[in-house]
């Protein structure tokens, strides 16, 4: 199954649309020829419990990548596996210490902006913020699933002030690389790309001790120089070499081995000397010695007790720890700021979360109910050579989350969700700083969203969420502004009131067999949305005082708006697929664009396969349309256009079975281009080669 068909074929999925993968199968008629088939297959996602189960209509706008979807991509960082993804725009650089997300305009460069986007790994929280640093490290080779879901009606199971939307990164699993009866596995992967000079080593190791206990092991080392833009300038500081690595051991027992039990261990480190200070775009701030360490633990235990319909329960506890250590740089000794001095910066983040499903089922309806809590505890530290970070405040912030959403379906034709969370918050600073005193306030996050399938060809949805988004840390006790002057002193902001979104969905999705030619399949999903946005937060320009003011203070209203349009066509011979986001936003108190919206952009992929040889091939293609503003100020933004062409072969059989043959060339015309988000130029012409092979027995 073809990833550039199946990623644009989940067509019915804002609120409660089915999310559909194509697939091409073979099958055998009743005369027992093999013919061919295209079928869409229900994934079916409980969203906020990690597993496919329970509820076949998943309650918003969702995206998967599944491990052929992450592994043609070819990804040297993280921010190369969503070029295609709808809605979904990278922010910062292509520098793997600077990349964050933004999804349907939220999001931006901006400090504590990566709050409004909930990130997990197998269930853990992430999160980091520091000035002209992304949020976000990792490694592609360590994952195997990532599920982008669109929209705040996400907050209802992952968290309160999720404005944005969701992304779930899942690690690999042993059973990923054995075959059933298969006691173990190797898989050795080499990749390069020219631009430049990167190359990736990876080890993979799968043991099954027995039916029930399995283990893997994986480790990566990559290096990249770098990198050229389609003009010929060199990006200073997107050099890195990087490790990486994976631990995981699962212990299934009880009734049919359906219980299981995980402990994972996954970790990021990356050490680059005399790399540039600003991660997140070219600004000249000279460099520093800059050591980026990120730590997951995660312990997940799971019953889906198939003969109990009262019991599907899932339990996830985990620890999350990423450190930023910085030195020598290039400025300190020219400057006074604690900016430049030596210096740590971290998060550690402890949580829990417990969710249970109740199954009814009667002759004409199937009922799921799942309730659940969640706690987090995360503790924010800094120092530096002359002690306290006042721009990068330290204290804790502690969550306690409720939630419950049922789906009912009725006849398969209407389905109802609605869900409820509140989330209890409490932020505590350090003693150091001066004028803090602790903040608690409760978060609300209720949705409703129903869809009406007409036929199977037809269905139209809708949805109603709202959510509140409470202030970070960083947002209520920073002091000062990084690296620039203020001609008073700035104070914390004790006062501010939570963000909240109104979020507003509805579209329709259609499908089509045997349009074509015989078993062949299109599909087509178009969704609307209208977000507005109360009391955003932002760092506080007022000039007019002559006494301290408060670092952030809250602004009236933003309306976003959008649409997204995705489709694909499947057949046995030939695939195609494209998405086109269309995002507007706008500061409704002063009538100004938001800074932070993507540039209307269409990507699309054509391709063709040769099934008895295991060979697919193809074109993509991204457009982007010209914008005003950006993340910098160097608008307006041209438009573009990026062409890519790839060739895949994974023999079965023969003297190269068990091998994997990935070639690419992206940007083939070296074309020059920014996207209106990133604070550099995209990468020239770039070819990629990979190659593994798996040995197992």
């Amino acid at each position: 199954m073809s990833y550039h068909a199946r990623m644009a074929m989940l067509l019915a999925s804002t609120v409660i649309v089915p999310l559909g993968t194509a697939t091409f199968a073979v099958a055998q008629d009743a005369t027992g020829i093999e013919t061919a088939q295209t079928t869409t297959l229900l994934n079916q996602l409980v969203v906020g419990a990690g597993r496919e189960k329970v509820a076949i209509d998943t309650p918003q706008a969702v995206t998967v990548l599944d491990q052929e979807a992450i592994d043609e991509k070819q990804a040297a960082t993280i921010a190369e596996l969503f070029d295609q993804v709808p809605g979904v725009t990278m922010i910062g650089s292509d520098r793997a210490f600077g990349q964050s997300f933004n999804i349907r305009g939220i999001g931006g460069l901006a400090a504590a902006d990566e709050s409004k986007i909930i990130i997990t790994v197998d269930g853990a929280v992430k999160f980091h913020e520091q000035y002209r640093v992304g949020s976000f490290f990792g490694e592609p080779e360590l994952y195997k699933r990532v599920e982008v879901l669109r929209g705040p009606a996400s907050s209802t199971l992952y968290g309160a002030g999720a404005l944005g939307g969701v992304i779930n990164f899942t690690t690999k699993d042993a059973e990923d690389y054995l075959e059933p009866g298969e006691k173990g596995a190797i898989q050795v992967k080499t990749e390069y790309n020219s631009n430049v000079a990167g190359i990736l080593g990876s080890l993979t190791g799968a043991f099954a001790f027995n039916d029930q206990t399995s283990v893997l092991v994986n480790g990566n080392v990559r290096s990249q120089q770098n990198y050229v833009t389609g003009s010929g300038e060199t990006i200073k500081g997107s050099e890195f070499v990087s490790f990486s690595g994976l631990g995981k051991i699962t212990h299934r027992f009880g009734e049919a081995n359906e219980q299981a039990l995980r402990l994972s261990y996954s970790r990021w480190q990356s050490d680059a000397d005399d790399t540039e200070y600003s991660q997140t775009g070219s600004l000249g701030f000279g460099t520093v010695d800059r050591e980026v360490t990120d730590q997951t633990v995660v312990l997940a235990y799971e019953n889906p007790a198939s003969d109990n319909p009262w019991m599907d329960l899932n339990v996830n506890l985990s620890f999350s720890d990423t450190q930023v250590v910085q030195s020598d740089s290039s400025l300190g000794a020219f400057s006074t700021s604690q900016l430049f001095e030596d210096g740590e910066y971290g998060y550690r983040t402890y949580s829990g979360k417990v969710d249970n499903t109740f199954d009814l089922t009667g002759e004409s309806f199937e009922n799921f109910l799942t309730i659940g809590g969640q706690i987090s505890h995360q503790v924010r530290t800094a120092s530096s050579t002359s002690g306290d970070i006042d721009f990068h405040p330290e204290g804790t912030d502690t969550k306690f989350g409720f939630f419950a959403q049922n789906e009912f379906i009725w006849n398969d034709r209407l389905t109802l969700i609605p869900g409820v969370r509140v989330d209890v918050v409490n932020i505590d600073p350090d003693s150091s700083i001066s004028g803090a005193s602790s903040s608690s306030d409760v978060a609300f996050s209720p949705k409703i969203a129903a869809l009406y399938k007409f036929n199977d060809t037809l269905s139209v949805f809708g949805s109603v969420a709202h959510t509140e988004r409470m202030p970070t840390l960083d947002e209520i006790f920073s002091t000062s502004e990084p690296g620039r002057g203020w001609p008073i002193s700035r104070g914390v902001s004790l006062d501010l009131e939570k963000e909240t979104s109104n979020n507003f969905e509805a579209g329709f999705a259609v499908s089509f067999k045997d349009l074509l030619s015989e078993n062949d399949g299109l599909q087509i999903k178009t969704t609307g949305f209208y977000n507005i946005l109360d009391n955003l937060i932002t760092s506080n320009t007022y000039t007019g005082q002559t006494s301290t003011v408060p670092y952030y203070v809250n602004v009236d209203k933003a309306k976003i708006l959008g649409v997204e349009i995705e489709g694909a066509y499947e057949s046995k011979y030939a695939f195609a697929s494209m998405s086109f986001s269309r995002i507007f936003g706008e500061d409704t108190e002063t009538g100004e664009n938001l800074s932070t919206i993507p540039a209307t952009t269409l990507a699309t992929t054509l391709g063709a396969r040769l099934p008895d040889h295991n060979v697919d091939f193809g074109w993509r293609g991204t457009f982007a349309e010209s914008i005003a503003t950006g993340a910098t100020s160097e608008g307006p933004f041209a438009g573009y256009a990026v062409h890519d062409i790839f060739a895949n072969w994974t023999p079965d059989e023969g003297r190269f079975e068990d091998w994997v043959f990935r070639a690419s060339v992206e940007n083939i015309f070296d074309k020059r281009y920014r996207a209106n988000l990133s604070g550099d130029d995209g990468k020239g012409r770039t070819f990629k080669l990979t190659m593994a092979k798996q040995f197992s027995w």
